[in-house]
Order: C-alpha cells, then structure tokens, then sequence
C-alpha cells in the first residue's frame, strides 16, 4: 500500500527544524572545540526535501572524491540516518590532531576507522540526543559504521524508506586551527515528517499556554 505524503511544509516549519538542527550541531562542536583546543565555525543548517537520487547533486563535495564518512541509522517515533563526513585530507588532518599520530604511522588507516567512528557517534549522538530532548522522545542508534567512498554512496538510503524523497538537513563545519572542514547529514523519512511537524507543534502549543 502507498503511503499518503503531505508535502504543504511550510517555511515556519523549515525554520524551527533549522533551529532544532542548530541547537543538536552547537552543544556538539563545544565538545570538538574541547577535543582539539580549535574554534568550531558552523553554516546555518540548510532543510530541505529532496530526491535521495539528486544527493550527488548538492555541490557539498567535488563529485568524484573519496570521503570518510561515519554513519548511524536511528529509530523511534522517527527513523532515519545521520552522517557525519570528511574530505579525505580533512579527516587525516584531524585524526592526527586527536590522536598525535604522524602521516608515516603504519597503522594509521586503522587508528583512522577507529577515531572516526568515536568522533561520528560523539556527534551524531549529541545532534540527535539534543533533537530527541527537544521533543521528549527517546530515539535509539545503531553502531556507528565507518567508510570512505563517494558522497552518492548516501542514495543506499532508500532502500530503508517507501518514499525516495527524504528531509535532508546539511550543517558544514570548519576547525580552525587544524584546517579540517566536515559536514552533517540528517535524513528523515518523508513518512516520519508529518509525525515530527505535529510533535513540534504539541510542543509550541503547551510552551505558549504555559504548561
């Protein structure tokens, strides 16, 4: 059976899901800031509904770059996936700034896998967890899967939905002092949307009465 998709999402929804995103994303970099002794600088979150198919189109990296990418499905009353990636450069960069390795370590690709899946799952699960307490709803993760391929690789996503459109929120980041550059990807089900619009606005309503 198909699934029935309202799409009437209107521009004061986007910008209460920008300031939600933009709340998760802010608590997280004062922990990356701890971590690497650098300044964060963060992009507005950018919301949109778009094709899952068009996620190469988005001009957030060259189209044919290899990317570490660390990833974590997410489940409750809304499901969806959060990625967290890095240019190739940028996640060697910062691995070797957490970790005090140099480029000639021979473990280096392990100790890399490793530490990116610790900084993807501190994030994600800081974004996603100040998200969940904004709306008061517990939402559980998977572990955090690590791997290095194109951004495209992302559109794997719909074989988790019935719908090939997606939520797609995008925060860019900027580590200052280590000249790393990283992005958030948070993609929520079309058919978890609705359900998250009405919770928002349960909220918005019980916080303008008072209660």
């Amino acid at each position: 059976m198909e699934v029935e998709i309202n799409m009437n999402v209107s521009p004061e929804d986007f910008d209460t899901l920008t300031e939600i995103m933009n709340i998760g994303v802010g608590k997280v970099a004062s922990l990356l800031n701890e971590i690497t002794a650098s300044h964060i600088r963060l992009s507005v979150p950018q919301v949109q509904i778009i094709n899952i198919n068009d996620i190469g189109s988005q001009d957030l990296v060259p189209e044919n770059e290899i990317c570490a990418q660390v990833r974590l499905d997410f489940s409750g009353p809304f499901s969806g996936t959060s990625v967290l990636v890095f240019p190739s450069g940028s996640a060697a960069a910062l691995v070797m700034a957490i970790t005090d390795e140099k480029p000639d370590t021979p473990e280096l690709d392990l100790i890399r896998a490793e530490t990116l899946k610790e900084v993807g799952n501190l994030f994600i699960n800081g974004v996603m967890g100040s998200i969940g307490n904004f709306l008061r709803e517990h939402i559980s993760y998977s572990l955090p899967d690590y791997y290095e391929d194109k951004i495209e690789v992302l559109k794997d996503f719909k074989e988790t939905t019935n719908n090939e459109n997606v939520l797609l929120t995008t925060t860019n980041f900027y580590v200052e002092n280590i000249n790393v550059t990283g992005i958030i990807f948070l993609m929520l089900e079309i058919e978890s949307l609705n359900l998250l619009l009405k919770k928002i606005e349960t909220i918005s309503a019980e916080e303008s009465s008072g209660l």
